[in-house]
């Protein structure tokens, strides 16, 4: 008990320094705990470093904010283009509108509700949006702004909005209901009008059914006093907004999709549920004039052709030199109950008909013009798929599509794992585009991406950032995320290194996951060596190294036995439950690698040895890129499955890879390709044992937060969950189901998993004089051990001398399993792992001096002579502790979270300094000073709803973190104050002041339909003068968030002013709105209460007083 004593004191010292007041005095009493294993140290040297480092980041340089988000709009529902200003807006069943223009230019923005985005419809060329959303509600967005911001809502109470309607350069929006009638909203004040066009008075009175929700509305373009207005059930009705009433109606039997006008006015199309398109002409509205089924068959007999799948959209557009263009969404034939969803283009007689990968959720055709009466000349359509984007170029017979520039195809395969590189070297974004360029695809159109508004510009930051995600199908995308955008710039296919699985095979039987075998569950990548590796789902590890040069060769593989003693909770024969503690601690480190001896063979043919996955035995060609160096396999042992892998950590400067999972540790030398160690967790600490095993029990130490607790029952079961594919829901659980049966959750709870590993040159043993070649290696238990690397001395010897892994004996604790390491010299600066410096293996011109490898082992160079002592950051899923090495002494502990876990910890740079930011199950993203672990940010921000953000959540350099917030889309953020304040700098502007082309035969229809201003018109018929005033309890008007505070970011001098005081004068006018009907509703009530009372007196005017 003395020694506890002791290092009680030495805490009580480290805790009352007052630099680390906050670190200490947080966690002293579980430091305590927690190391009482090693009290070595004295008080003195647990102050030495304290005194000598400065600490530069306060919590002042942190602040969080959402920077951009990447990838295709998650479960999309609308669409929507400005011609003139060359922006699309997405709108998401999730109430999130993207908007994008030219590459860099890509904004995204959320409605409150998180209501479905129903439609959207641009004020073309304003610099403006509205959405209507499923809550029932239309919202005005101010787009002149780099966030765009809400400026009014309006919020229906009484009917259902199914349509809109915003006629160009008009400020008077059409609002079709659910109830079948039409209501009119004032764009700029965002109030109803008194005028409805009523669904009983748009219909012939001797009509007995209700004609449905609106579906359709549009002006015509002859005449922009009348309205078309198309309910469901098949009625069309022409409406003359000035006289108030039905200029024609047209009825079909079929119900209407949608409406499309010819540009002149005199004709309009409608698809109907049947798969049929009519041509009505406004002259003969007693039926159409052309009716086809363009998919149907044509009956013999002579009978209409049979009825297909309704046409969902159609658009009718002109061309001056050629026939119009008929583009339509499905109407297919229902006998092909296998074609996929189609886009057909009818151009003159020709039909071309468009297979897409995905349904279609919507479609719009690009014309040259933004009036509506002039040739349309279309030249491009662009498609919105539930997954996908794809414009097709109209001016090329083939029908082309254009080469996409949005990295919307991140969700290709599902993403499994994500890395993110802040600051690596400049080199690497151009030399992976260079082999990654190879790839690409021809057959696209030669014209330039025709979404092409909005301006970009560099910003401020700019270091090479790149994203690497690990894909369900076992590709590996490399992203360059520089400057907050993202563009691909290299595939790597991981599973070409294995022969394709040949269903029906008894071979196939081997594989432990029914479906993505392939899948990446973790990825390590060194940028100044280029080695990459990747950890799969089915138990193997691929070591990658980088050529230009392509290569034909043969691939090296490895099988690694990883074996778990048999516990005394399986085995039922109790006699033999004494003698596995004891034996299993002088097992032979290379035990399991011999083969396992001590299960009985059972009946039937048990799988042993062999691995889930076969390598291809041929030589493969492989182009310039990462080429497979080395593959190791985990086998099956005796019947039981491999485990995946849940840890893993290469060096180039050692040429070592290591991995575990929860059964045990292996290390590999990539370089002899041999097994080094393969040794269970148990087997490691030797004699250094710190929990007394007899029997082993499970360790029930581990308690979750509450909510989460369904997702993971144990630090391994969560390593598991963690990897994971968050593809949708119903595979959602395809990895847990890969585990083999007969891992029950009590003998998951009693190993010890690896969760992390770190190669370093430190200190291996206590009071050690030089640093070494170090393998750190945590547990699921909170254990720290060290394992020591014994390298040949020169470079010459090591493709032959065998390279040593032994125990040093050293173990440090911490609460909950372990998650990262880190090294700190002693002024606390990081130092980096050793290195490699890439040099091509291929390569055919080096010299033989060339050719020999050179070292970086001590990086920042400044590091390796300062000094005698170094800091290892170790954090756990519940604290953080920083150790003094040589002497093993606990100097700072944080005590992270009682209630909750970290999901993710990383040791970054940040301002020339260097911090631990974590983050929480429960949401919290936080910030610890090192060494001396103070807390500089602790922010509730991110609620884990779910798994998926658990899974992909990783932190890097300069203050950037990122995540998927969906199944398609990446969400990056900033930590870092300086990038907050720098961001409005780095974001695109989404509108850039343009000409309104000027109309063609303007002139002539205004002579022709009376005079000079239509928009007069309008106000006329719909103004408060004439229309009246709608009732208050129809719609409800919310004034938006994106006000004064909108208009600050919005345009700096006169204009800023100038809109500043228009919006307060929208304000101002509306509170005098409300003043005036208060006033009008107090002189109504003040005027029946006169009358009232003159009635009154009217009735008892002749009588005395006596007859009251």
């Amino acid at each position: 008990m003395k020694k506890f004593n002791f290092r009680k004191v030495l805490d009580g010292l480290t805790a009352s320094s007052p630099s680390g007041s906050s670190g200490g005095g947080s966690g002293g009493g579980s430091g305590a705990g927690g190391s009482s294993m090693h009290p070595g140290g004295t008080a003195g040297a647990a102050g030495t470093p304290r005194d000598e480092i400065q600490e530069t980041l306060t919590s002042d340089y942190f602040q969080i904010c959402k920077t951009v988000r990447h990838g295709f709009p998650y479960l999309p529902t609308a669409l929507a283009f400005d011609p003139v200003q060359k922006i699309l807006a997405i709108g998401t069943r999730t109430g999130a509108i993207r908007i994008l223009g030219r590459p860099g230019v890509d904004c995204y923005c959320q409605h409150e509700s998180g209501a479905a985005v129903l439609q959207l419809q641009f004020l073309i060329n304003e610099g403006a949006l509205v959405s209507a959303s499923a809550d029932d509600a239309l919202h005005l967005w101010n787009l002149r702004q780099k966030r765009p911001a809400i400026l009014h809502s309006l919020k229906f109470n009484r009917e259902r909005i199914t349509y809109c309607h915003l006629p160009f350069q008009s400020k008077w929006l059409y609002v079709g209901t659910e109830r079948g009638n039409t209501h009119i909203v004032n764009i700029e004040s965002f109030i109803l009008s008194g005028y409805v066009i009523m669904w009983n008075k748009a219909i012939e009175l001797s009509t007995k059914t209700h004609p449905g929700p609106v579906v359709h509305l549009s002006d015509s373009p002859r005449d922009e006093g009348k309205l078309l207005i198309g309910y469901e059930n098949g009625t069309v009705v022409l409406w003359d907004l000035r006289s108030k009433r039905a200029d024609l109606r047209a009825y079909y039997d079929e119900a209407i999709h949608s409406v499309a006008w010819h540009h002149e006015g005199k004709q309009f199309m409608c698809s109907h549920s049947d798969g049929s398109l009519t041509l009505w002409n406004l002259k003969s509205p007693n039926r159409p004039f052309q009716t086809t089924i363009p998919h149907g068959k044509i009956q013999r007999d002579g009978k209409k052709p049979e009825s297909c799948k309704p046409i969902l959209k159609v658009e009718y557009k002109t061309c001056k030199s050629s026939e119009p263009f008929v583009i339509f969404s499905g109407g297919l034939s229902y006998d092909k109950a296998c074609r996929r969803p189609s886009l057909t283009i009818m151009h003159g007689k020709a039909i071309t008909v468009l297979e897409m990968d995905h349904p279609i959720v919507d479609f719009l055709t690009l014309c040259e013009t933004p009036y509506p009466n002039e040739f349309q000349e279309p030249y491009a359509v662009v498609v919105l798929l539930e997954k996908d984007l794809i414009v097709v170029d109209l001016t090329q017979s083939n029908f082309p599509i254009f080469e996409n520039p949005y990295p919307i195809d991140i969700h290709e395969s599902p993403v499994t794992c994500t890395e993110y590189f802040a600051d690596c070297p400049p080199d690497l974004i151009p030399v992976l585009y260079s082999v990654g360029a190879k790839h690409k695809k021809q057959g696209y159109s030669n014209k330039e991406w025709p979404i092409s508004g909005g301006a970009w510009n560099l910003g401020a930051q700019t270091y090479p950032e790149i994203i690497i995600t690990g894909h369900a199908d076992g590709s590996v995308k490399f992203w360059d995320a520089s400057a907050i955008t993202l563009q691909m710039l290299y595939k790597l296919k991981t599973s070409k290194v294995f022969e394709k699985q040949k269903t029906g095979e008894g071979k196939a039987t081997a594989e432990i996951v029914e479906e993505d075998p392939f899948a990446v569950q973790m990825m390590y990548w060194c940028p100044e060596s280029r080695i990459f590796c990747v950890a799969g789902v089915s138990a193997y590890v691929i070591v990658y190294r980088f050529s230009k040069h392509e290569v034909n060769t043969e691939i090296s593989s490895l099988e690694v036995r990883l074996q778990y003693e048999v516990e005394d909770i399986i085995t039922p024969e109790p006699e033999i439950i004494p003698p596995f503690p004891d034996a299993s601690s002088q097992l032979p480190s290379l035990k399991s690698l011999s083969g396992s001896t001590n299960t009985v063979a059972c009946e039937g043919t048990m799988k042993d040895s062999i691995p889930c996955l076969s390598v291809k035995t041929r030589p493969v060609r492989m182009p310039p890129g990462y080429q497979a160096d080395l593959v190791i396999q985990l086998v099956w042992v005796d019947g039981e499955p491999p485990q995946q892998i849940t840890s893993l950590a290469v060096n180039s400067a050692y040429g070592l890879v290591a991995f575990g999972n929860c059964n045990g540790l292996a290390v590999v030398d990539f370089m002899q390709k041999t097994v080094l160690l393969s040794m269970g967790t148990l087997d490691l600490y030797g004699s250094s044992d710190p929990y007394q095993r007899q029997p082993r029990s499970p360790r029930k130490s581990k308690q979750f937060a509450a909510g989460l607790t369904e997702l993971s029952d144990s630090p391994v079961s969560l390593e598991l969950e963690r990897c994971k594919s968050p593809t949708s829901e119903n595979r959602e659980n395809s990895f847990s189901r890969s585990r083999s049966s007969s891992v029950s959750s009590i003998d998951r709870d009693s190993k010890e998993a690896i969760t992390a590993l770190y190669f370093m040159e430190s200190f291996a043993r206590k009071n050690d004089s030089a640093v070494s070649s170090c393998l750190w290696v945590g547990t699921g238990l909170g254990m720290v051990l060290i394992l020591s690397l014994n390298l040949p001395a020169s470079d010459d010897l090591r493709q032959s001398e065998p390279v040593m892994v032994s125990p040093s004996g050293t173990v440090l604790t911490l609460k909950g399993p372990v998650l990262t390491f880190a090294c700190l010299d002693c002024m606390g600066t990081l130092t980096h792992p050793p290195y490699e410096v890439w040099r091509d293996p291929h390569s055919a011109d080096d010299g033989e001096k060339t050719r020999k490898r050179k070292l970086v082992m001590h990086s920042p160079s400044s590091s390796q002579d300062m000094g005698d002592h170094q800091f290892a950051v170790i954090c756990s899923e519940k604290q953080a502790k920083v150790f003094s090495l040589p002497s093993q002494t606990c100097l700072y502990v944080h005590n992270i979270t009682e209630t909750s876990f970290l999901l993710r910890a990383d040791v970054v740079t940040l301002c020339n300094s260097v911090c631990l930011a974590c983050f929480c199950a429960n949401g919290h993203i936080m910030t610890l000073s090192l060494p001396s672990l103070r807390p500089l940010l602790d922010i509730n921000y991110l609620p884990v709803t779910d798994m998926r953000i658990a899974r992909t959540f990783c932190f890097t350099n300069e203050g950037q973190a990122l995540y998927l917030s969906s199944p398609t889309e990446i969400q990056r953020l900033t930590y870092s104050q300086e990038m907050c304040d720098n961001l409005q700098d780095m974001l695109g502007d989404l509108f850039t002041p343009v000409e309104t082309p000027e109309a063609q035969n303007r002139g002539f229809l205004k002579g022709l339909f009376g005079g000079s201003g239509q928009a007069f018109d309008r106000e006329e018929l719909f103004g408060e003068a004439t229309a009246g005033k709608a009732s208050r309890s129809l719609a409800q008007h919310i004034p938006g968030s994106g006000g004064i505070e909108g208009v600050r970011g919005a345009a700096g001098g006169v204009i800023g002013d100038l809109t500043r005081a228009r919006i307060a004068l929208d304000e101002r006018g509306q509170k005098l709105g409300e003043l005036d009907e208060r006033t009008a509703s107090m002189m109504a009530s003040a005027e029946a209460f006169s009358k009232h009372a003159h009635e009154v007196m009217l009735k008892y005017k002749d009588k005395k007083w006596y007859q009251f």
